[in-house]
């Protein structure tokens, strides 16, 4: 990690070539991601001081593009009470916290508003439960996630203020408690800012800095309204693999304005082994990705300006076609890998997986007696099973078939 000496070095140096009217989109996405994700802001922990930090910071850059405030009270806030558990599953305990969203707006004069969201917290020095670091407690300046959404949005409302679409207004909001259980955006939802039936749709960004050498965008919430798909087919020109998935309900932010009966599309560049770990810093970012995203979507907007009030429709729980189940194989899934059987993006130390001897890029393709096609088959698989039974899982190795023995712990 990036000490914060080196850090505000990076940042100084940065705003004083931008004071010189030098800084490119490209500079300007890095000021922010390195700033966001730097050990200064100490995890960005919903409630603490570095979500306060971070909160001043997206502040000032929504004055800088030239937004107007439209938070509580006509503040750029908008607070929210929680109580914060290090066992969410404790019966007492509780500490009392306030977080806050942070929400701009641009004012075209239209009837209608687009939200355009990325969750800004992250989880300190690794909240339990959610970390999946096993060392000393450290920072966990998730980079990725989401400083990376952030640094689009802001890079989106860039572009947005010099675009000609005009016929919708557009509200940006940094959503704060994502992390915690998507906090931020369900107190918006339930009280918001703006008349919520005048939002036309909600475009999200969570963990959008890792774009790949294949360049798969992740798509999620394809179903929520009859003209995406086709759009997306229309204004992609080969620029992205795009890996579509219909529903609307899924592990962030724009679940709260999908519930709402509001179309959404969740944008996502891809699992990694730094998922939720210290390791995920800024060097590791590919911010030529994030800028080709954040502009992906203003064609989006664009494509669809003078279209009107979006149908919204309602979609099936994709993450809940797979049957539940009791062990794990303690492996993180590449999401966006659009292969047959599910490929592995990261093995975890000391699971079954790794003492079996499954490798990061494996790719599964039969547990048990389950043949493994899609994740679900996957998850299919894993629901037969109990802890302390074994099993042969079969993988693709590159060009070989293997054949690995696991016990569920």
């Amino acid at each position: 990690m990036k000490t914060v000496i080196t850090t505000f070095s990076f940042v100084l140096m940065a705003f004083l070539c931008f004071s010189q009217d030098a800084m490119n989109s490209n500079l300007q996405i890095q000021v922010d991601l390195v700033y966001l994700s730097s050990d200064l802001l100490g995890g960005r922990e919903s409630g603490k001081e570095g979500e306060r930090m971070a909160a001043e910071y997206i502040v000032s850059r929504f004055k800088e593009i030239g937004l107007q405030p439209i938070g509580e009270d006509g503040t750029w806030f908008q607070p929210f009470d929680f109580n914060f558990k290090d066992n969410p599953h404790a019966t007492e305990g509780a500490e009392e916290r306030t977080g806050k969203n942070v929400i701009g707006y641009l004012d075209n004069g239209a009837q209608n508003t687009i939200v355009v969201g990325a969750h800004y917290d992250h989880l300190g020095m690794g909240i339990p439960m959610a970390s999946l670091h096993t060392g000393d407690p450290a920072i966990h300046n998730g980079a990725d996630d989401n400083a990376s959404g952030v640094a689009a949005m802001l890079h989106l409302a860039e572009l947005l203020g010099r675009s000609e679409a005009k016929h919708n207004n557009y509200l940006f909001i940094g959503f704060s408690g994502e992390e915690l259980g998507l906090y931020g955006s369900k107190y918006f939802t339930n009280n918001p800012t703006i008349d919520l039936a005048s939002i036309n749709y909600m475009l999200n960004m969570d963990m959008v800095g890792r774009l790949n050498k294949e360049r798969v965008l992740a798509v999620y919430g394809v179903g929520t309204s009859p003209a995406w798909m086709e759009s997306l087919e229309k204004i992609n020109n080969g620029n992205f693999k795009i890996k579509t998935t219909e529903s609307g309900i899924g592990p962030s932010d724009h679940t709260s304005f999908y519930l709402k009966d509001i179309p959404v599309l969740h944008f996502f560049t891809g699992q990694h082994s730094d998922y939720h770990k210290p390791s995920d810093d800024s060097d590791l970012i590919n911010y030529q990705g994030i800028k080709d995203v954040s502009e992906f979507l203003l064609q989006l907007v664009e494509n669809f300006d003078s279209t009107g009030k979006f149908e919204f429709t309602k979609t099936k729980d994709e993450q809940q076609q797979g049957a539940s189940f009791k062990v794990t194989l303690g492996v993180m899934p590449d999401y966006v890998y659009d292969g047959e059987g599910m490929r592995i993006d990261a093995v975890m130390d000391d699971r079954p997986a790794k003492i079996g001897g499954i490798e990061n890029g494996d790719i599964v393709i039969k547990i048990g007696d389950i043949e493994v096609k899609t994740i679900y088959d996957y998850m299919e698989g894993l629901s037969k099973f109990k802890k302390g039974d074994k099993t042969k899982v079969k993988v693709k190795r590159g060009k070989k078939t293997l054949t690995k023995e696991v016990v569920f712990l």
